[in-house]
């Protein structure tokens, strides 16, 4: 087995090699399209609704602050490649400042604690989000350096010439990381080696307790923003003529104006505290970093009005210090619980309002990348029999994406991962249920890997037409790439999570207003067998399904407006908002909003369960 030194090379070549397919891919007008699932409008009026001015987000020369949800290997491509369609205007050399905390490869199981009322369960990383949590890549360090590479060379692209970055590290990996980064911005544009010391109980006493990390600060060129810090301190700090000066009457002046003013701030920074002394910054994410210290790098390295960015969002800390620090900002985050915690903290700190994004698809990705099938077909027919249908001989149906169950009649469709599964996918189905081998079946069963925001709307118009819509779990193609064994025993395609709500309801307030009265239903959770917990908190979970449904929902939202393309969060409550109700493990259900008369409104409901899976409900009143 080669060392990490052996392997810095190939690591370096190859990652290289990735970024430039990746540059060159956007140089040729290949799309990366994110996707604008919501407007979230936090500023509310006394009726808990917002009044603003909605931002117009088809002007490519206006500014909203965006939080992404996604690999930001592909967030960054997107900002990189723009999108002429929505307004994005590409981003390259856009970015003036950088912050990134990515995980430290420290092979920790981070998991979300989720409190429920009958109990605590910790659930693990989904497929999707284990890189951003599980730090275990196949191949350990050197497999984290391999994800590092190009992601690196990516914020270089975004970087304005007067740009900087800071990546936030720590002892496992932080000189082979220094490495790449001297490889990609040179080693003329390193800048500094920070050394944040803190504090904290001593766990360990085999060793010296290690109570620092790292942040390596490189500049885009010569010209990058540098705002001078300075800090308070006391002339005792550094001892009788510590600080350079002699004794003497004109040296005590000069001392006492330098302790007034205070001391240019050095590169060894140890009047920051942890999040854990805190206490009011909590928001309850195991990697937050402090706001003092995002503070100090974001005054230092942008001006008002500069774009910040984070692609390692967490907490949300980078975000919400660039707001009140009067800068624009982006930020990214693989984690369906980081970007919950992200929007519930940004409302809580009333931001201006900002778009929710989200990547395309993850299973298109997948399937490109795994290299396993040449044709979407071939994997149509493993997914036809791992669901028990067979496939229909070629001179019959040419569709390779059909089968069959012969006894009970039913026809089976496996949607592509190249797309999303919608409802114009469930009309083609009930059509083909009627049309494809002379009709006659009972049931059809859609298989889908991807379902678009609206699919709940598509699927209660249809429930009663003899169709079921199945998820393909989302490590199929994992799974099948490790090539082990995958039977159809150990397979399970569960159907969608839904949300129902009661009736709405509308009264006359004045001449010119109605009174919307929106109230929750039921909501009714995937399998357990597809969330991701251990065996022992299952049986919980089944409980809290059982008898108190709804204890599930984290936040949900309200567009009293729905133009059937654009969610805009008009009114939104979640669990920890006790400015509603004095409950924090429940969300109020039921609400009360003022909104303009209409003859006929579209109402869409939106919510976000304790595991991030979303659900939709559109009415029309």
């Amino acid at each position: 087995m080669k060392s990490l030194i052996e392997e810095l090379p190939r690591i370096v070549r190859e990652g290289k090699k990735e970024a430039q397919d990746m540059l060159e891919r956007l140089s040729s007008n290949t799309k990366v399209l994110l996707q604008t699932n919501e407007i979230v409008l936090p500023a509310k009026d006394n009726n808990g609704l917002f009044r603003g001015n909605i931002p117009d987000t088809s002007d490519a020369g206006s500014w909203t602050n965006r939080l992404i949800y996604g690999d930001n290997l592909l967030a960054m491509q997107a900002l990189l490649a723009g999108d002429k369609e929505t307004g994005l205007p590409s981003l390259r050399g856009k970015v003036d400042l950088i912050y990134i905390d990515p995980p430290f490869d420290s092979k920790a199981d981070y998991r979300t604690k989720v409190t429920l009322p009958n109990a605590d369960i910790s659930q693990k990383p989904t497929v999707i989000e284990q890189f951003a949590y599980a730090d275990t890549w196949k191949d350990g360090t050197v497999s984290y350096l391999e994800m590092m590479y190009p992601r690196l060379v990516l914020m270089r692209e975004l970087l304005s010439d007067h740009g900087s970055i800071y990546v936030h590290i720590d002892w496992h990996v932080g000189h082979y990381v220094k490495i790449l980064l001297d490889d990609i911005f040179g080693k003329e544009n390193f800048v500094n080696e920070i050394v944040w010391c803190y504090s904290g109980p001593q766990r360990s006493f085999q060793n010296f307790s290690r109570k620092h990390d790292v942040i390596y600060l490189y500049q885009k060129s010569e010209n990058r923003i540098f705002n001078v810090q300075r800090i308070a301190h006391k002339s005792g700090l550094h001892g009788k003529g510590g600080l350079g000066f002699r004794n003497s009457e004109e040296n005590s002046i000069k001392l006492k104006e330098l302790e007034e003013q205070g001391k240019i701030l050095e590169d060894w920074w140890i009047d920051v505290s942890t999040v854990g002394r805190i206490v009011n910054e909590i928001v309850g994410y195991s990697t937050q970093k402090p706001e003092k210290l995002l503070e100090r790098i974001i005054k230092a390295s942008s001006n008002e009005g500069d774009l910040v960015c984070d692609f390692f969002g967490g907490s949300g800390t980078t975000a919400s210090v660039a707001e009140k620090l009067g800068r624009r900002w982006i930020t990214s985050d693989i984690g369906k619980p980081a970007t919950l915690v992200m929007r519930k903290r940004f409302i809580d700190n009333d931001v201006k309002p900002f778009l929710y994004q989200s990547i395309g698809s993850y299973q298109k990705e997948s399937f490109h990348q795994s290299k396993q099938f040449k044709r979407i077909g071939d994997l149509s027919q493993v997914v036809l029999g791992l669901y028990g249908a067979l496939p229909f001989a070629v001179e019959d149906v040419s569709a390779r994406n059909m089968g069959y169950i012969k006894e009970s009649k039913t026809l089976v469709i496996v949607d592509s991962p190249n797309r999303l599964t919608t409802a114009t996918t469930i009309k083609r189905a009930l059509e083909a249920k009627e049309t494809v081998m002379g009709g006659g079946w009972k049931k059809v069963v859609l298989l889908g890997w991807n379902f678009s925001f609206d699919i709940q709307e598509a699927l209660t118009d249809k429930e009663q037409k003899g169709l079921d819509v199945l998820i393909v779990p989302p490590d199929l193609l994992d799974k099948l790439s490790t090539k082990k064994s995958v039977t159809r025993d150990s397979i399970r395609f569960l159907s969608l999570q839904y949300l129902t709500i009661k009736p709405l309801k509308t009264e006359k307030y004045d001449d010119k207003t109605d009174e919307l009265t929106v109230e929750l239903d039921n909501y009714v959770l995937l399998s357990p067998d597809m969330i991701n917990v251990d065996e022992k908190d299952k049986a919980k979970l089944q409980q809290t399904m059982q008898q108190d449904p709804l204890a599930l929902i984290e936040y949900w939202s309200i567009d009293p407006d729905y133009d059937g393309v654009t969610f805009r969060s008009m009114w939104q409550d979640y669990r920890e908002n006790t400015a509603n109700d004095n409950d924090p493990l429940h969300c109020v259900y039921k609400t009360k909003i003022k909104v303009q008369q209409k003859d006929k409104r579209k109402v869409c409901v939106k919510a976000v369960d304790v595991f991030g899976f979303e659900s939709v409900v559109v009415k029309e009143i």
